[in-house]
Formats: C-alpha cells, sequence, structure tokens
C-alpha cells in the first residue's frame, strides 16, 4: 500500500520529477529508521522514474546514500546504487558492471544491474552483454538488450551463436537482428549465403524486417518468405484446407499434451490458457474454443477482426531502433512498449516517430510452422476442456 502510494504521489504531485520533486521522499527516508520504509521509498522512486536517465541529483542525496549502504537489508543497498546510477554516479555505474558479471551473485541482482546499465545507456556495456550471450542465467536479456546499441561487433556475435540458441533465446535473437535496418542487412546475408536456414524467419520476424522499408531486404523476404498479406479468398481456402487436416482426427488422435508443448512454443509468449501465458494478447480460456473455425480463422486470419487495444504501433527511435509493439502506457516523460520478447518503457525524446498499425500484434503465418499431426495436437488442447501434464 505504502509503496503504490508513492509511485502515485511521484507522478500526480511530482510529474516533472526533477530533484526539487524529490527532495521531500529523500528527506522521509533520512528521517526515518525504519528500513522496511526506506526499501518501499526507494521502490517508489525507482519505479516512477523507470526509463528515465540523466535526473538530477536531490542535494540531500550523498549524505542518504551514505546511511542507505549501511542498511541491515541488501535490497536497500542494492536499490540506493540503481538510484545513485540514476542521478549519473560513476563509482555506482562500476560497481553495477562488477554485479552483472559476477556469477556468484543471483541471476534476479544480475538483471537488475543489467536493466539499469541499459537504461543509463552505458558505453561499456555492449561488451558485457556478447559475453554474457553465453552465460544461460542472463543469455536471453543480454540478447534482448544488444537491440539497444548498433555496433558491427554485435551482430556478428548473435549470428555466430544463433545455431546454438534454444527456441525463445533464438526468436529473441532474431528480434535483435531484425530490429536494426544494419543487423538486418547482415541477417539476410548470412540467409542467402545458406549461413543461416531462411525456414528459421518467423512470421513475426519477417514483418518486423519489412518495417525497415528496404527495397534489397523486402525483394529478399519475397523471394524467400512470400507476401506476407494474402487476399480473403485465399485465407478462406487456407481455413478450408486445415479444417480438413484437423477432421483426420478420428484417425490420427490428438496428444493434449504435446498441444500444451507446441502452444507454449509459439502461443504462450502473448497469450494466457487457464492461468499460465502472457497478457499481450488476449486471455483465451474463456474464449469460443470448441468452434473450429474460429480457432482457425484467428490463427490464419488475425487480421480480420482486430480489437484497438490489440492493435500494433511501429516505433521508430532516433539511433535507427524500430520495435513492432503495442503502446501499453503513455506518461509525460515516457512511453511504455510491450512486444512479444519485451516490456521497455522509453524516453519519449529517444521516439523519433509512431505509425500505428491497422494489423494485430499476432502475426500472419504462424500455422505454417506446424506439421499436420502438431496441427492436430494442437487444436485437440485448445478445444480441451483443464490443463493436461507436458509430455
Amino acid at each position: 500500500m505504502i509503496l503504490m502510494t508513492l509511485i502515485f504521489f511521484i507522478h500526480t504531485v511530482c510529474p516533472s520529477q526533477d530533484s526539487n520533486d524529490l527532495d521531500p521522499l529523500i528527506e522521509l527516508i533520512g528521517e526515518s529508521s525504519d528500513a522496511q520504509l526506506h526499501l518501499d521509498v526507494l521502490k517508489g522512486i525507482l519505479e516512477a522514474l523507470k526509463g528515465q536517465r540523466d535526473v538530477e541529483e536531490p542535494k540531500a542525496w550523498p549524505k542518504i546514500t551514505k546511511f542507505l549502504r549501511e542498511s541491515p537489508l541488501a535490497e536497500v543497498r542494492e536499490l540506493s546504487h540503481l538510484l545513485s546510477l540514476k542521478f549519473g554516479s560513476q563509482i555506482a555505474l562500476v560497481d553495477l558492471r562488477d554485479l552483472l558479471v559476477n556469477k556468484s551473485v543471483s541471476s534476479v541482482k544480475r538483471i537488475r544491474a543489467l536493466n539499469s546499465l541499459l537504461e543509463a545507456k552505458d558505453v561499456q556495456l555492449p561488451v558485457l552483454l556478447i559475453d554474457l550471450i553465453d552465460d544461460l542465467a542472463l543469455q536471453q536479456q543480454a540478447i534482448i538488450a544488444l537491440a539497444a546499441f548498433d555496433k558491427p561487433e554485435i551482430s556478428k556475435a548473435i549470428l555466430h551463436y544463433l545455431p546454438k540458441l534454444k527456441l525463445q533465446a533464438r526468436r529473441d535473437a532474431l528480434s535483435t537482428m531484425a530490429s536494426r535496418l544494419t543487423y538486418a542487412s547482415v541477417l539476410m546475408a548470412a540467409i542467402n549465403k545458406k549461413i543461416i536456414d531462411a525456414k528459421i524467419l518467423t512470421a513475426e520476424i519477417v514483418r518486423q524486417l519489412r518495417m525497415h522499408n528496404d527495397s534489397n531486404i523486402n525483394q529478399q523476404l519475397d523471394r524467400l518468405w512470400g507476401i506476407s498479406r494474402s487476399s480473403s479468398k485465399t485465407k478462406l481456402d487456407e481455413i478450408k484446407k486445415y479444417k480438413r487436416i484437423v477432421g483426420m482426427r478420428s484417425n490420427r488422435p490428438g496428444n493434449l499434451s504435446n498441444g500444451r508443448a507446441l502452444f507454449n512454443r509459439v502461443c504462450a509468449s502473448c497469450h494466457k490458457l487457464y492461468g499460465m501465458g502472457g497478457d499481450i494478447g488476449p486471455d483465451i480460456t474463456g474464449s469460443d474454443r470448441k468452434n473450429l473455425h474460429y480457432i482457425l480463422s484467428n490463427i490464419i486470419d488475425p487480421n480480420a477482426e482486430i480489437p484497438n487495444d490489440y492493435r500494433t504501433s511501429v516505433i521508430r527511435m532516433k539511433d535507427n531502433r524500430v520495435m513492432v509493439g503495442l503502446i501499453r502506457s503513455r506518461e509525460l516523460k515516457t512511453i511504455t512498449v510491450v512486444t512479444p520478447n519485451e516490456e521497455i518503457t522509453l524516453l519519449r525524446n529517444d521516439v523519433a516517430k509512431i505509425d500505428s498499425q491497422n494489423f494485430s500484434i499476432m502475426p500472419e503465418g504462424l500455422i505454417q510452422v506446424f506439421s499436420d499431426q502438431e496441427l492436430i495436437d494442437l487444436i485437440s488442447y485448445l478445444e480441451g476442456n483443464e490443463q493436461v501434464p507436458l509430455p
């Protein structure tokens, strides 16, 4: 309750979020010996300043931070470091780099350090992140974070590790490669040279690649992938085709456990079913899942009917990064964007342009990744009445 009140206070009473606004909260820490209160205040300030950098240091902070470093709560000591970094502390910068690469520290603390260094645009972070691609504890977070930087060594490192990555990490790696024209060109060159198999490009990655509006990349995608959008008649023919395939269940029963594994692999990053999964797309637990036409039409033609809450936007950053996702919130200084890979808070000053799109966050072409038996397994799982164990 205290934490939520503090966040509300900072967002509403202190909309500019400069050092004068924060002074009352910093003074509150100094006037209390309650370590739990210190923790709540620090969490509240950090949450309210999420996505921001170069925040002016409050006058009392140097004195208070010495006091906080002696706190009996380890999390208070840690969060005081993170907040010092917000205020431009070079000492905190060095300490957090050391924390990030320390494998004896919990992954939760290391990820917090990574996110703070990322928000601070630490110039030494790319080198550390490349090394972390080989660290399973932080692999995915490191791969996603690399999209914030534009350096040739990053695309080279990701291509090197790509064949060794597991499914979700590989998706994150492809999303990072698709996020910048420089990286996208390297990815397409590797595919043309058959260093990378074109089949690993999912529909959502193809869509992201096309957002660069580069004629060379689009021509290659047309040749390797095909035109993204199909006519309504073609969609209806596709639905009929897959209805026939699913209709073979009388001879080839569906494996519900395997269907759940397929759902986790392809759908769960965005959709929730039986209380498990992502929050980007609608919760499909209560949807019309017994209706085969409903299921297939939503998978095959997700852009036929799009609720406003699930219309995508293309976010073009001033540093030439491109993201495709949902705008979750708009604040005075920040915008929060949700993509299939991450939820990220962006400074408005870093955003060049936002283009609203008339298509769903769910990409077309997902059904093409399934064999006939896999499709039968997935549909059987989706039509079920209760959760089943994984294989």
